[in-house]
């Protein structure tokens, strides 16, 4: 029997199969992961201390060219990163239309405070110079971390285009819209003073090589000037700040937060802060949906 070809159909006018096998089952489901995602790894954004430092890059696959962007900042106790811990959140969240970098920075070990923040900065400079390159509005960009990737992200978003820059710097703003803070240190001095499971003074603890490898406690000037919210200035802007932290964090204790949002709300700053009840360090409340749809909402609020 001869065969019609069929000529090509529009989109509109393209027909359904109907045919339903014997066995088989029909469904109509509805999409609720939205965008696909494009990934392009190891981009060197920065060559310091004899390391490259890297960029992980995700991008929706969209058409447009004007998504906003998250700048995601790892922690890692201010150690070398495992940068991908936090790739289930962030997917999910360039499915809904953001471009996600995860920023590599130098660890503790081989360069002290402000170090971390530095390279934060960077990395915003090195992507806003190729903002038509990565798809995204160089006027809407976020800073995100968790623990002391939240650390980072408060001293970098704070302090904007203002001390501590890297002197090779590319010379764009490092300005951001607004801030997402999850659980991160803000008063390193106080930490031995609240419950932990850590500890929190001596040279070899986090805290103590983010200092250069010294005590806490034996260098209440070093330890003053990692506090972010020493950087705040009431003639002087500041982002938009979304603290989220558990009521029983094991490692930075909820108190860390509580001082970040007084000394913000003290000052007028737009802040806000939620409590996730019984959640620890990064689990037990933060990996569903509830949590990422607060932060895809206040990103909504302030890009």
């Amino acid at each position: 029997m001869e065969r019609t070809i069929l000529s090509p159909y529009t989109p509109e006018t393209f027909p359904e199969n109907t045919t339903l096998p014997e066995g088989a089952r029909s469904v109509r489901w509805q999409d609720s992961f939205g965008y696909g995602v494009a990934f392009k790894p190891n981009i060197v954004y920065a060559q310091r201390d004899g390391k490259e430092l890297h960029i992980h890059y995700l991008t929706p696959r969209n058409d447009r060219t004007d998504n906003p962007l998250i700048v995601f900042v790892q922690g890692s106790a201010w150690f070398q990163q495992d940068l991908f811990i936090h790739l289930p959140e962030m997917l999910r969240m360039c499915q809904k239309g953001y471009c996600v970098a995860l920023v590599e920075y130098r660890p503790s070990t081989t360069a002290k405070f402000p170090a971390q923040a530095e390279d934060a900065k960077t990395a915003i400079r090195f992507l806003r110079s190729r903002a038509e390159k990565y798809r995204f509005d160089p006027e809407r960009v976020a800073l995100w971390g968790d623990s002391s990737g939240g650390h980072t992200v408060l001293m970098a978003g704070i302090t904007g285009d203002a001390w501590p820059n890297h002197p090779e710097d590319e010379k764009h703003s490092a300005g951001v819209k607004c801030i997402v803070d999850w659980y991160g240190p803000t008063v390193v001095s106080e930490m031995a003073y609240e419950p932990s499971c850590g500890e929190h003074v001596s040279a070899d603890c986090p805290e103590g090589w983010l200092i250069g490898h010294l005590s806490v406690h034996e260098h209440p000037d070093l330890a003053e000037a990692t506090v972010p919210q020493r950087y705040l200035r009431k003639d002087v802007p500041t982002p938009p700040i979304l603290i989220m932290h558990g009521s029983r964090d094991m490692t930075v204790n909820f108190q860390q937060s509580v001082h970040l949002y007084e000394a913000l709300r003290s000052m007028g700053k737009a802040c806000e802060f939620i409590r996730l009840e019984g959640a620890d360090h990064g689990w037990r409340g933060f990996a569903c949906d509830a949590a990422l749809d607060a932060v895809d909402e206040f990103l909504k609020k302030h890009l």
